[in-house]
């Protein structure tokens, strides 16, 4: 472990927050300790560390990551960049920045790391090659780096783009259990770190119902779906949700029920600001309101 490193992650976050070594210490530790840690000379208990990251608003993994890993700030930009290509769906990127790193040591000699090049490869080979027995292989390889008796978040994550490579096949019925399967395993984590996993999920879900013309099933998906947005406050797809409500509605030819939700769904885009669906969605209330 590099007591430097994380030392120096500490003083600079604390900068950062403009709190004083002692304001930092308070009800933690004395403030010798917390000059002591800072100059490297000690790496303070683990229970010590929680309460510090806490204080400065970081998880304390990431401290230990700081101490057992060279160039941190590396892996932590190019995971950045692999995740920002996967929300753009931008899998040229993707495969140029695997190709890139994937005989990187800072990389293969960490699992953890390791596995976030493994995964993105997988992403590609399907979406650009369209190798789907080689992505479900290496989605497979990527999980088994670190799984251990119970899926964490990230393993999770993982899994699920194995439902999303059967469900682009065609194979709706067995992608819709490998969704149940993640969503499970994703109820059983008490403290989320990242919530937009879980919907996500709910609306993969959603959608393979809906194509099982499973509607009622969708509906009472989506509305779950809400329900736990809301309770945690989280704006991310919940026009989504809105919307293939109503579109479940239409589909059963439900005009009143789906323009409802439409509506809904129209309102909360308009308020993220967010006007990709804007047009459809105005085009098809004024259709059915004609």
């Amino acid at each position: 472990m590099d007591f430097s490193a994380v030392g120096e992650k500490i003083k600079e976050l604390r900068k950062q927050m403009k709190l004083s070594q002692k304001d930092l210490a308070h009800n933690i530790c004395t403030q010798a300790q917390i000059s002591k840690i800072e100059k490297g000379e000690v790496l303070p208990l683990s229970s010590t560390l929680y309460l510090i990251s806490q204080r400065l608003g970081i998880d304390v993994n990431y401290f230990f990551d700081i101490g057992t890993t060279p160039r941190l700030d590396y892996i932590i930009e190019t995971t950045r960049q692999l995740k920002a290509a996967r929300r753009n769906t931008d899998y040229g990127t993707i495969k140029q920045i695997v190709e890139a790193e994937e005989h990187n040591p800072l990389f293969t000699r960490n699992k953890k790391h390791f596995q976030i090049i493994l995964w993105h490869k997988a992403i590609y080979e399907y979406e650009v090659n369209r190798n789907f027995q080689k992505a479900i292989a290496l989605i497979d390889e990527a999980i088994k780096l670190t799984f251990d008796k119970v899926y964490t978040e990230k393993e999770i994550e993982i899994y699920t783009s194995r439902g999303i490579f059967y469900y682009e096949e065609g194979y709706i019925e067995e992608s819709l259990k490998i969704y149940y399967e993640a969503l499970n395993w994703l109820k059983e984590i008490p403290h989320l770190q990242d919530d937009t996993i879980k919907s996500r999920l709910y609306l993969n879900i959603a959608i393979s119902l809906t194509d099982l013309k499973q509607y009622d099933q969708s509906i009472t998906c989506c509305k779950e779906a809400i329900d736990w947005a809301i309770k945690k406050d989280n704006l991310y797809l919940l026009a989504h949700f809105h919307y293939h409500i109503g579109f479940n509605y239409e589909l059963q030819n439900k005009l009143q029920q789906a323009t409802n939700y439409m509506k809904e769904a129209l309102m909360i885009f308009q308020l993220v600001k967010d006007n990709r669906y804007t047009e459809e969605i105005q085009d098809k209330i004024n259709r059915w309101n004609s």
